[in-house]
C-alpha cells in the first residue's frame, strides 16, 4: 500500500515556476505505476494535467502542454512535475495519483498560489 505525499507548493508570481514532487512515504519505488497529476480548485471539479505510464510515456492536459513537464526520477523514486510560466489560473491543490491494476492511492495535495 502507497502513502503518496506531495511537496513542492507554494506561492509564486505570474510567469514563475515550481516543481512538484510525489513520492511514496515509506520510500516505496513508483516505477510500476502509471502516475499522474490532478488538480482541484474550490468549486471546480479534480482535473487532471499531466501523467507518466509506467513504460515511459507521457501526456497532458491541454492548459499543460508546453508549460508542464511530468518525469521521474527512480533513482530517487520521485516523480516529478515541473511548472513553467504559471498563469493566475493555474492556482489549485494540486494531487498525486498512482495507479497499478485495481490499485490506486491519492496523496493529500500540495496547494499551488499564482499570485502578484
Amino acid at each position: 500500500q502507497l502513502h503518496l505525499v506531495e511537496s513542492g507548493g507554494g506561492l509564486v508570481q505570474p510567469g514563475g515556476s515550481l516543481r512538484l514532487s510525489c513520492a511514496d512515504s515509506k520510500a516505496t519505488s513508483l516505477s510500476f505505476y502509471t502516475v499522474k497529476w490532478y488538480r482541484q480548485s474550490p468549486g471546480e471539479q479534480r482535473e487532471l494535467v499531466a501523467g507518466s505510464g509506467s513504460g515511459g510515456s507521457t501526456d497532458y492536459a491541454h492548459f499543460a502542454r508546453d508549460r508542464f513537464t511530468i518525469s521521474r526520477d527512480p533513482a530517487k523514486k520521485t516523480v516529478y512535475l515541473q511548472m513553467d510560466n504559471l498563469k493566475p489560473e493555474d492556482t489549485a491543490n494540486y494531487y498525486c495519483n498512482a495507479v497499478f491494476g485495481r490499485f490506486t492511492y491519492w496523496g493529500q495535495g500540495t496547494q499551488v498560489t499564482v499570485s502578484p
